[in-house]
């Protein structure tokens, strides 16, 4: 079953379904229809980097925070560079790079905090949104996973990081892998697969083979290039790193697949907009 679906609220959001029973967190990824964007970016582009109308993304982040319950002054993002960093946002973070690049934290592509009323938020257009929650220790984590981000493990070092600052343990974080592109959609070069093949050894062997995703295979418009599963490849991390496989949510939303729901840097050649994956425990 999707576990990202359809929102009571703006039309552009999808909620992970099945988190809805912790309450005190929200989570979900917005689509591209709905806000104050113009063509290209039509129309509810939240990054600034793109190109956009400053003021039209603005009013787009504020329309998103404030249907969550939460502000503006609370929407907190880094700069995204396709790395692994980890930052920690603390209260006196909140905020930052809400209203402005220059503010938000630099070459961070995963955020994490145990501070409620922050609302941790990252931009796509492809990449993989990872979304981790500590229902123990009350601690969330939002990472930005492209090819070069997942080849890296991001997923495994925002779980190291969650338990050294927050003691969290493995076992007990639940995650969910948002809507990207797909193994339908996404061929890459040797370039690429030499890097995922090098980490393939490390990583764990599904249960059942016979009705697992493939982390590859060989396209058929190409016979030297290949068909990528970052999403398979981004929960297996995951489990290498401690997560249980059945605390884990996949979406089957495919970016490049609906260019009406959601911007694709490759469908759209690269002029598009960006959709925004959230997190944030609620105040009480």
């Amino acid at each position: 079953m999707e576990p990202f679906i359809q929102s009571k609220g703006l039309p552009v959001l999808l909620e992970v379904e099945p988190w809805q029973v912790h309450t005190e967190i929200t989570a979900g990824f917005t689509g591209r229809a709905g806000g104050a964007g113009k063509p290209p970016y039509d129309g509810f582009n939240c990054a600034f980097h793109v190109g956009d109308d400053p003021e039209d993304v603005l009013s787009n982040r504020r329309m998103l925070a404030e249907s969550l319950g939460f502000s503006l002054a609370d929407w907190t993002c880094g700069e995204q560079t396709h790395g692994k960093h980890i930052a920690a946002v603390t209260a006196e973070d909140r905020g930052r790079g809400s209203t402005d690049r220059a503010s938000a934290f630099p070459s961070t592509d995963g955020l994490m905090t145990n501070v409620p009323g922050v609302l941790l938020t990252s931009f796509y257009a492809d990449c993989v949104p990872l979304y981790f929650y500590d229902p123990v220790q009350r601690a969330v984590g939002l990472a930005h996973a492209g090819w070069k981000g997942t080849v890296a493990e991001i997923a495994g070092a925002m779980v190291e990081a969650m338990s050294g600052m927050y003691g969290s343990r493995p076992e007990e974080i639940i995650a969910a892998i948002g809507p990207s592109i797909g193994d339908c959609c996404y061929e890459v070069d040797d370039y690429v697969m030499n890097h995922v093949r090098s980490l393939e050894p490390s990583l764990p062997e599904p249960a059942s083979p016979e009705t697992a995703s493939l982390l590859y295979s060989v396209s058929q418009s190409d016979k030297g290039k290949s068909m990528l599963n970052l999403k398979e490849m981004n929960r297996r991390i995951m489990i290498k790193a401690g997560i249980l496989p059945t605390h884990i949510e996949c979406t089957t939303w495919c970016t490049s697949c609906n260019p009406d729901v959601f911007f694709s840097y490759r469908k759209e050649q690269g002029v598009t907009g960006r959709m925004t994956s959230w997190i944030g425990i609620k105040e009480s």
